[in-house]
């Protein structure tokens, strides 16, 4: 547990976290780049990276396309760290998006309580145009719930992680300090 409190979340961060004049420059964007140039959604702080955790994670399990433009205009909105929350929605991609929205569909179905009828998937449109009535509903729900979930324990660990980081860094500040002060 120490090796992981002991990492520098900020660090971490921004060596991996796109330049906020990268993004507002690209051509594609600029259409949006008034938006990106708020300094408030790139600032790495806990309560910014753990908004933007709550929100990417929640965004990743609604089960529609184009969740990245949900997740970045909440987090442009709620002034949560933009980067975080677009990076996060990647947790659903064509190798977790099965599994993830199967076991979706079966909560809200067992929340629900209404009996699971599909004995069958078929990775096609037309497959789920036909079921789309059947599965809808359950899917929807148990999403929202299972998003809900996965965002509020993402929000909740990384607040305590940051505090944990933050109250190691005073300790370790404390301990030099009292070790400079018996040297002289």
């Amino acid at each position: 547990m120490l090796c992981i409190i002991h990492f520098m979340p900020k660090k971490i961060l921004q060596r991996y976290l796109p330049a906020r004049d990268q993004l507002s420059e690209n051509r594609a964007l600029k259409p949006v780049s008034r938006w990106l140039r708020n300094p408030e959604i790139w600032h790495l702080h806990r309560r910014s990276v753990s908004g933007a955790t709550f929100i990417g994670l929640f965004c990743a399990f609604l089960p529609i396309p184009f969740q990245m433009l949900i997740a970045s205009f909440l987090a442009i909105v709620s002034r949560c760290n933009l980067p975080v929350a677009f990076a996060l929605v990647w947790i659903t991609n064509p190798l977790t998006i099965p599994p993830m929205f199967y076991f979706a569909y079966r909560l809200g179905a067992w929340l629900l309580g209404t009996d699971v009828e599909i004995t069958s998937i078929e990775m096609n449109l037309a497959w789920l145009e036909a079921n789309a009535s059947v599965i809808g509903y359950p899917l929807l729900f148990g999403s929202l719930v299972c998003g809900w979930v996965a965002g509020v324990s993402g929000f909740v660990i990384v607040r305590v992680f940051w505090r944990l980081h933050v109250i190691r860094r005073w300790q370790e500040r404390k301990a030099r300090r009292a070790l400079k002060r018996e040297q002289t």
